[in-house]
């Protein structure tokens, strides 16, 4: 009977996902901003097992920031969806700043380590001339117990 019941509202919402930007009135000083998404999921695109992974997100706006539920439900777009992490790293990059369009962005997606192999993707993306604050060096973890 499963069937019989109507469609959710967050299932909705993630279906229909689109990043929605806030205009940023206060440029000066640079405002590094950083979030982490800890619950974000994806399909393995070779063994349609889920990966579990934590998306870090740096970025100094320029005109826009995100707005926080809108990222919250684009993340859970992932849920259904098969990437490589590599490739899913890139394809928030660009969206992130496709909308944004920020002085910065780094993004780090740390994978939960499956099969033995611990991954992190970190892609990071700046105007040429940009010489305001970044996020801090990555610190790959070692302690794999």
């Amino acid at each position: 009977m499963a069937n019989d019941l109507p469609e959710k509202h967050g299932t909705k919402l993630i279906a229909e996902a689109k990043l929605e930007p806030i205009e940023f009135k206060y440029q000066d000083p640079p405002s590094l901003i950083y979030f982490t998404c800890p619950e974000g999921t994806s399909l393995c695109p070779r063994s349609g097992f889920p990966d579990f992974w934590t998306a870090h997100i740096w970025y100094v706006p320029q005109k826009y920031l995100v707005e926080l539920k809108s990222l919250k439900i684009y993340i859970n777009k992932f849920r259904n969806e098969s990437h490589y992490h590599e490739e899913l790293a890139h394809l928030i990059l660009r969206d992130l700043v496709e909308v944004l369009r920020p002085h910065y962005l780094k993004i780090v997606m740390d994978y939960t380590r499956r099969g033995n192999i611990q991954t992190d993707v970190i892609v990071e993306r700046f105007e040429p001339s940009y010489q305001g604050p970044r996020a801090p060096e990555w610190k790959v973890r070692y302690d794999f117990r």
